[in-house]
């Protein structure tokens, strides 16, 4: 039996030769640094006839990069799961990754070990940026990565205003007024089930639940709010307070689409029906909102958009292209059957 002699792997220099250019244009258009033109195509057409794959570990030595981006989420693991809003943002990130031509780490980060880990990961350079989900409270980590020279975006507005981090988010406190001011045009008695206090969205939803209020002469925000984790159950329980504190309440808005599905189980239990008796407002409009029965009105934020511009932050500071930036997106009303 004839004994199995391997074929040599395909090389730069056979790409460039198959494509009728020199080996440094074949580079340049396979590591992405040249512009599109008829050479870009006979390169990559070159490259897939001979099934050419770039040695990026031969590459990082001379570069320096490990063409590997980190999204980060400090979150617990069944949190993360559970809800839609991290998989669409997740998506967002992935596709602005994607369409860069680099990898994406999913990284949860629960426990210190955890975040020694990430930090030993990050100083190793395995990674080239990283991007954060939004955190509960102040959080030392994005400070802790940028210290080790690795750029970082954060994925909703700091805590601390900080004018060299980069962060992406939505108007998290105009559609906080939108809801509200919806409900109040038409109900008397309007309630807030809020997120984590400790929160930056949770906080600024808030503000606009407060700040319409007061613009109309309304007192006694505190009393008609409280703060709840993002979950079906987070809302049911803080209605249940709410109905408790004021059972004459008729409007509820809800700081997230599960919050509200939280809520509308709670009034159902009291016997009380959404939309005839209570109207209900959410944020977010993830899938969830449109499958509700009924379906509900809500704040859209544009969650798969915030992931991609989170990835182009991240990738333009990486390539040098621009500093840190902040980006925030519009927040629009989707009137359903729900208020």
């Amino acid at each position: 039996m004839a004994g199995f002699r391997k074929v040599p792997a395909p090389t730069l220099e056979s790409v460039a030769a198959r494509a009728g250019v020199s080996r440094a244009t074949a580079g340049r258009i396979l590591s992405g640094k040249a512009g599109r033109g008829d050479n870009s195509r006979a390169v990559h057409e070159a490259a897939a006839e001979l099934g050419y794959v770039a040695n990026y570990a031969a590459r990082s030595l001379m570069t320096r990069r490990s063409d590997a981006v980190g999204f980060v989420v400090s979150e617990p693991e069944e949190s993360v799961f559970s809800d839609p809003f991290f998989a669409t943002v997740l998506r967002g990130v992935h596709e602005g990754v994607a369409a860069r031509e680099r990898q994406l780490t999913f990284i949860i980060v629960s426990s210190e070990h955890d975040r020694h880990r990430l930090q030993q990961f990050v100083a190793g350079g395995h990674l080239d940026g990283l991007m954060f989900g939004a955190f509960h409270g102040a959080d030392p980590l994005p400070d802790a990565v940028r210290a080790l020279g690795i750029p970082v975006v954060q994925c909703g507005r700091p805590h601390e205003a900080d004018d060299d981090l980069a962060f992406v988010d939505a108007d998290n406190v105009g559609g906080g007024r939108a809801a509200t001011r919806y409900l109040l045009e038409r109900r008397e008695f309007v309630v807030h089930v809020a997120g984590p206090a400790d929160m930056t969205p949770a906080q600024d939803r808030r503000s606009g639940f407060d700040l319409e209020l007061a613009g109309r002469g309304l007192s006694g925000t505190a009393d008609r709010t409280v703060h709840a984790p993002f979950t079906v159950q987070g809302g049911r329980e803080a209605t249940e307070t709410l109905l408790e504190r004021h059972p004459q309440l008729d409007g509820v808005v809800a700081a997230s689409d599960a919050m509200a599905v939280g809520a509308i189980q709670a009034l159902t239990a009291r016997g009380r029906r959404v939309p005839e008796d209570v109207g209900v407002v959410g944020f977010d409009d993830v899938p969830l909102a449109e499958a509700a029965q009924p379906p509900l009105t809500t704040v859209r934020q544009p969650i798969r958009q915030m992931g991609r511009e989170v990835a182009d932050l991240l990738l333009d500071q990486i390539d040098g292209r621009s500093g840190p930036r902040h980006v925030l997106l519009p927040t629009t009303l989707r009137v359903r059957g729900s208020a």
